[in-house]
């Protein structure tokens, strides 16, 4: 009845802005206990004309949040349709990165062995079946062979189940389907991401929204928020569905942009972080959840890359192609990570309107454009 309920609440979308009404069960991430503003900078290094295009942009897109943050300090912060910097803000697959970098931690402190560790460790379930073989490199990668994400299945498809479903864990372990052998193929899917918070409560001995707050929030200063349980006191989605301000997931993506260090200490192993943003040979633009903006593609989805499933339309090739990084998620939840420029521009909230096709190479060529362009004019 449960599932019932909450597929009869998916099927029918509330309004723009929302949390979903089968998100019936929330529970708390705990935050820093405080947590200071990251510094603002009254005269931005990038170009205003750049600064106001941009902002231009985020707004006609309907965008809740829109920060520009480069050396150090914030240069553009706007909050759109009554949102504002306290206000929290439903991830999408935001949440993917966020579960990779918990993953990170859970390695730094010794919990987790290695990337190579089987999974079959900590879902003991799947010892003696074919799903033992998958490693947490290939969960991480979307390449342990488990069934890809598809549009417009039936109500009591596993993909619906292993979303929806009050015992969602139980279901991916025990029901989910492989389709091919660990790392002969890439295939987006949910079902992937949702066992990383069964692993690391099984390896920790911590609830996973106890590890996000105590290994991943706290060291950043990061403020918490919520995070949606699949029933009363049950397991955390780690695929989606925390909600989290602005500032929050900007430190994330500081996070990745500055190697894994903050503030001179180092909080993602460096092994680690350099498997976290190789594409692996499967799919060239992806790596650990985190996209990469390598080969160019007009269109880029998120599945398989023979597949259309979420695409992404690209007008250009990105200017720091083979550098930037991305937090990508439904709806155009995005972090664009240039490390060589110390620059994160981060854009939250509502679709874009129906009439716009989001284009994701232009923000991030637009800054990196105006900032080029300013350097040629002080060398001149």
């Amino acid at each position: 009845a449960h599932f019932l309920r909450r597929y009869e609440q998916y099927a029918v979308r509330g309004a723009a802005g929302r949390l979903p009404a089968y998100y019936d069960s929330l529970t708390t991430v705990a935050g820093a206990s405080s947590s200071s503003p990251l510094p603002r900078r009254e005269n931005p290094t990038i170009p205003r004309a750049a600064l106001d295009a941009a902002l231009a942009y985020a707004v006609n897109a309907q965008s809740g949040a829109f920060i520009l943050y480069r050396n150090g300090a914030v240069e553009l912060e706007y909050y759109g349709d009554g949102a504002t910097a306290g206000t929290l803000f439903n991830s999408k697959s935001l949440a993917k990165p966020l579960a990779t970098i918990a993953t990170a931690r859970a390695v730094q402190r010794g919990h987790i062995k290695s990337l190579r560790e089987p999974v079959a460790n900590f879902i003991t379930e799947w010892t003696g079946r074919p799903q033992q073989d998958i490693r947490l490199f290939h969960v991480l990668t979307n390449t342990g062979g488990l069934l890809g994400q598809q549009y417009g299945v039936e109500r009591d498809h596993i993909l619906n189940r292993a979303y929806l479903h009050p015992r969602h864990v139980e279901v991916i372990i025990h029901d989910y389907p492989m389709t091919h052998a660990p790392g002969e193929r890439y295939d987006y899917s949910n079902a992937n991401m949702d066992l990383i918070a069964p692993i690391i409560e099984r390896a920790t001995d911590s609830s996973y929204p106890q590890w996000l707050s105590e290994q991943v929030l706290k060291p950043l200063g990061a403020r918490g928020g919520t995070i949606w349980l699949n029933r009363e006191g049950g397991t955390a989605h780690s695929a989606c569905c925390i909600q989290l301000p602005a500032d929050s997931w900007l430190r994330l993506a500081i996070l990745v942009m500055r190697g894994g260090i903050w503030e001179g200490e180092r909080l993602i192993p460096e092994d680690f972080y350099q498997a976290m943003i190789t594409p692996t040979p499967l799919n060239p633009y992806f790596a650990m959840q985190i996209y990469v903006g390598a080969t160019y593609a007009q269109w880029r989805g998120a599945g398989n890359p023979d597949t259309n499933f979420t695409r992404m339309f690209h007008s250009e090739p990105f200017v720091d192609a083979g550098e930037i990084l991305l937090f990508d998620g439904n709806g155009n939840q995005v972090a664009y990570m240039l490390p060589s420029r110390d620059l994160v521009i981060l854009r939250l909230g509502h679709f874009p309107p129906k009439e716009m096709t989001w284009d994701n190479a232009y923000l991030p060529n637009l800054i990196a454009r105006a900032m080029d362009d300013a350097q040629v004019a002080r060398d001149r």
